[in-house]
């Protein structure tokens, strides 16, 4: 539910009315806006009788909100959410960022070269998995710990900020110790353990969108992270599943658009999980930047073809470079 005030309310009423909210059980959330304030109402598992408020001094309308996301949409809060990494800023109006590096960390040379690699061809952030889920048991599960701590060694060579995935919240204590952004994965967008584990961190998630997520689940899983009180949450088109198998999954960017006029949450694009070939990778990136993405996450690898997980879709170092060229005039184009 969303309490609107009149333009002329005052603070006394304002209050008065999130001392009404407090009393049935719910919590109240101000909103100040430029010209009037908003209270939004949370907490609430079903329709909430609005008699004992909306007729309260002040109150100009009372918006029953019914969609299963709300802190996340523009309805709780009407600027768009800048996230802060450091120096690095990803939100709407802010150049946007490029995070590449490996699918999974294998070697303390392979992530050190690759790193020094992307950060000299202009990538803001380095990504690399120390956690791997895999569909098959058998495939690599990633170096856990040791993953880690290479990481750590490549972002003091290198000087970039770490996105790594989380699949467990038994590890989120341990991760959040070493990386700057953790990731959650497609296979984990509905683990709301997880989410809410999350939720009680202070550095931002990249939560991905489920192979068979409709854009209201998306967002709702979201929700499950913002309410909990991290709000520091970029979301991730990765590709959903269809009934197409020449990729390896089908990217839908308009998501993008759509995201961008439900949210104020930055959105970001990976196109190596979604398209699965190297040689799609670089105009599916480019389309998502002219899209409106806030990002892109890419796949680098020293040697794809002996890349110990997803070597088809990684970049070669002469790739990456190639496109970081292709997108430096994409930015110009567009006025970065």
């Amino acid at each position: 539910m969303l309490i609107v005030m009149h333009r002329k309310a005052s603070s006394k009423q304002v209050n008065a009315i999130i001392a009404a909210v407090a009393q049935m059980g719910l919590t109240a959330q101000p909103i100040p806006g430029s010209e009037r304030t908003a209270i939004g109402v949370l907490g609430n598992k079903g329709y909430v009788d609005d008699a004992n408020i909306r007729y309260l001094p002040g109150v100009k309308e009372v918006i029953h909100v019914t969609k299963p996301y709300k802190v996340v949409s523009w309805d709780f809060h009407p600027r768009p959410t800048i996230i802060k990494v450091g120096s690095i800023e990803i939100g709407e109006g802010k150049k946007p960022v490029v995070i590449a590096g490996p699918c999974a960390v294998e070697s303390e040379e392979q992530i050190i070269r690759t790193a020094l690699h992307v950060k000299k061809m202009g990538a803001n952030l380095l990504r690399g998995g120390a956690f791997k889920p895999r569909t098959g048991p058998h495939t690599f599960q990633g170096l856990k710990k040791e993953g880690l701590k290479l990481l750590a060694l490549a972002k003091e060579m290198s000087g970039l900020p770490i996105v790594t995935e989380i699949i467990s919240q038994q590890n989120v204590n341990l991760v959040e110790q070493y990386a700057d952004i953790l990731q959650v994965g497609a296979r984990n967008m509905q683990n709301f353990e997880l989410l809410k584990e999350l939720g009680h961190i202070r550095k931002p998630v990249i939560l991905k969108r489920g192979m068979s997520a409709t854009i209201e689940e998306f967002l709702a899983a979201a929700e499950y992270i913002y309410s909990e009180g991290n709000h520091a949450v970029i979301l991730c088109e990765r590709g959903i599943r269809t009934f197409e198998t020449t990729t390896r999954n089908s990217l839908d960017l308009s998501v993008v658009p759509i995201i961008k006029e439900l949210s104020h949450l930055p959105i970001i694009v990976d196109p190596s999980h979604a398209t699965g070939k190297r040689t799609l990778v670089p105009p599916m990136a480019k389309a998502a930047l002219v899209a409106g993405a806030h990002g892109i996450m890419v796949e680098v690898h020293p040697e794809p073809d002996k890349a110990l997980s997803d070597g088809a879709q990684s970049l070669t170092f002469g790739e990456f470079e190639k496109m970081m060229g292709e997108i430096g005039r994409i930015l110009t184009f567009l006025g970065y």
